[in-house]
């Protein structure tokens, strides 16, 4: 973004010297096609699982280094090559963004964030003694509603336990 603006400030001067704005687009296409040139000149390929994926941790830093993150953003850096690491395509040297979603999430603080493997099902509670942390679990994805049917008639009906359903079924 800083190039693209320092890049469109020049245009406009450029503009008010009454220079053609196709001759300033050639000018920037030469510029453009002068720069690549260079840098393929000068690139070298690195293995980026050396060091510990260090390469990978110094661009995120970087990419890092202007946004609101900024002051932890060491911890960001490291989620950001977890990420990109666990999409990533290491035979077509390719990464999917898609895979990857930032989830925000109200309360904590910026530094509790952290990387999940996996899918992350934002569910309410449904009664304040349900278990806050559950390990091993099994889920089950229903295209259904999961709540117990509403009674078509005004009466007051509690149901506590199976048979109670069963009941109510057979009563409708």
């Amino acid at each position: 973004m800083v190039l693209a603006g320092a890049i469109l400030e020049q245009a406009q001067k450029l503009l008010d010297k009454g220079i053609h704005p196709l001759k300033i687009a050639d000018g920037f296409e030469q510029a453009c096609d002068i720069a690549v040139r260079k840098i393929d000149e000068i690139t070298e390929e690195l293995n980026i699982t050396k060091n510990n994926y260090e390469y990978l941790r110094k661009c995120a830093t970087t990419a890092l280094g202007s946004k609101v993150v900024s002051k932890c953003q060491d911890h960001f850096a490291d989620l950001a090559v977890k990420a990109v690491l666990h999409v990533a395509d290491m035979e077509r040297k390719d990464v999917n963004f898609d895979l990857i979603k930032i989830v925000a999430k109200a309360g904590g603080s910026i530094e509790d964030s952290h990387f999940i493997e996996g899918i992350v099902i934002d569910k309410d509670f449904s009664h304040p003694q349900m278990l806050k942390e559950i390990h091993d679990a099994k889920c089950v994805i229903l295209t259904c509603p999961f709540e117990p049917p509403k009674p078509k008639t005004k009466h007051g009906l509690e149901i506590k336990n199976a048979e109670d359903y069963e009941k109510l079924q057979k009563m409708e």
